[in-house]
């Protein structure tokens, strides 16, 4: 109910003046406010033992700190003991909760959202992020708490916002990539020598990962804080996994990476954007006339060209590594899952296996295993450690051939009204016939983790609907295996889009 894709977002809101108002608020207008935050903290201490601790991070959103207010409140209020790991990137919270053994982890974020947006993702103790069963359960818990009778003095309030303990999940997070740094450097080559641009949309590694970046030869100059603010003109939120320019678009680019890219050679990696949240990256690469995002599956495909031994790719429904026939040409030995779009499927799928292990999304999430701080391994998405493990990979001398790609296109439709899409409704039933009358017959599926994914699909080609789980659009991507002529699949598109508009926005 309050939950999307990747926890709770909205434009945050001054806190109205009891619970059930900051519920309707949310509900209503996916409007987030202190009060909202207070809520989700109390319902979260129902789910745990009396006096655990649970540690909270956020980014740089100038709503956050009244929400870190919100939710200190609500989990003392609930019992538990807080500690607050200030201002850091998703996966500097993930590496402090394990740190400190804390019984769950919550990052204050809205990822890529714009800056006026935030909102929370919560993790278990060992670092997995929440599963819509428990989400449906804090939902439930948070809708009976609201309806209770329960008034606490302001002078109360105030002693609760404060922490019982700090960590300092920005330091601890730098450590680990430098930890990082080595074994990517063991398990391919030590990366080259060489420039680029690096924009981490103003975010937490803005002021870091450029001098850590040193450590490896790399000289990387940080555009991003010249931005106006978090995620705005900036960062990877702001770019398209299929997004290319010539050299005169990119100088006439609103976004600041883009626009301060200059001429060269074709074939070279030249920048790097973060998320705001820090868990994602995707690269730019020069072409014959400009420049073009090597996005996660371009990502994926150089780790696994230079990986050897027995590896598990776990690859969601948008991206076109699923759609490839063939890992022969790999020396090494990969099998793959298809997973829902989401980081946490790609981990719940990836959790039990017994090989090396690689999660992609074509949008920049690549979930590894990482030194767990008690022995042992974790998994984790971490947009700085993935830029590493990709350019270590590409220092190597000797690898597999590359995967030819296919044709992929991915169109949002912004302002829907969701509600209108189930994929299961008559709405689903016309988009369906549209694809069947210019492509015959498909399958129609959809996937455990998506509940409004509606897939279409037959050999080398898939069409998937679903809503977003995270702002108010509809997204609809078709991906073809190399080889398929795109232009029936093209036209198809565009009537699906159109339709769809014509249906869901207002």
């Amino acid at each position: 109910m309050f939950f999307g894709t990747d926890g709770i977002r909205g434009e945050v809101v001054s806190s109205p003046g009891d619970d059930q108002l900051a519920i309707e608020d949310y509900l209503e207008r996916r409007a987030i406010s202190s009060r909202l935050l207070k809520l989700v903290g109390e319902a979260l201490t129902r789910t745990v033992e009396f006096g655990s601790n649970v540690i909270i991070g956020w980014d740089e959103r100038p709503g956050n700190p009244d929400l870190v207010v919100g939710i200190t409140q609500g989990l003392h209020l609930g019992g538990c003991s807080v500690t607050h790991a200030g201002i850091c990137a998703t996966p500097g919270l993930h590496n402090a909760l394990l740190e400190t053994g804390a019984t769950l982890g919550c990052m204050i974020t809205a990822s890529h959202n714009p800056v006026t947006d935030s909102g929370i993702k919560v993790f278990d103790k060992d670092g997995f992020k929440s599963s819509p069963k428990y989400e449906d359960e804090i939902s439930s818990l948070m809708i009976e708490l609201a309806a209770e009778e329960r008034e606490v003095d302001d002078s109360d309030l105030t002693l609760l916002s404060e922490p019982d303990y700090s960590f300092n999940a920005n330091h601890a997070h730098q450590e680990l990539l430098v930890v990082r740094l080595a074994e990517f450097s063991g398990m391919f080559a030590p990366p080259a020598s060489q420039s680029l641009l690096l924009d981490c949309s103003k975010g937490a590694g803005s002021t870091w990962l450029a001098d850590l970046l040193k450590l490896a030869g790399i000289d990387a100059e940080e555009v991003s804080q010249n931005a106006p603010a978090l995620n705005d003109g900036c960062g990877a939120g702001e770019l398209s996994p299929t997004d290319t320019w010539t050299w005169p678009e990119a100088a006439r680019s609103d976004h600041i990476l883009i626009h301060s890219l200059s001429r060269c050679a074709p074939g070279q990696i030249i920048a790097a954007a973060l998320d705001g949240d820090g868990d994602r990256c995707l690269f730019i690469v020069s072409t014959e006339d400009g420049c073009a995002v090597l996005d996660g599956d371009g990502m994926a495909d150089e780790i696994l060209r230079s990986a050897k031994g027995e590896w598990h790719l776990a690859a969601s429904i948008e991206s076109d590594l699923s759609l490839i026939s063939s890992l022969d040409r790999l020396e090494a030995d990969v099998k793959w899952s298809q997973t829902a779009v989401g980081d946490r499927w790609l981990s719940a799928e990836l959790r039990d296996s017994d090989r090396n292990v690689l999660g992609v999304e074509d949008s920049g999430h690549l979930v590894m295993t990482a030194p767990h701080p008690k022995g042992g391994r974790t998994l984790v998405g971490d947009g700085a450690a993935s830029m590493i493990a990709v350019l270590a990979a590409m220092a190597v001398d000797e690898k597999s051939e590359a995967f030819i790609r296919g044709h992929k296109r991915r169109v949002s439709i912004k302002e829907t009204d969701r509600s209108r899409w189930t994929g299961s409704n008559e709405l689903a039933d016309q988009i369906e016939h549209i694809a069947h009358i210019a492509l015959g017959d498909l399958s129609r599926h959809g996937l455990v983790g998506e509940a409004n994914l509606m897939m279409l699909e037959t050999d080398g080609l898939s069409i998937g609907i679903r809503n977003s789980g995270t702002q108010a659009k509809t997204n609809v991507s078709l991906r073809l295996a190399p080889g398929v002529d795109p232009t029936i699949p093209e036209s198809v598109l565009n009537r699906i889009v159109a339709r769809l508009t014509e249906a869901l926005v207002e």
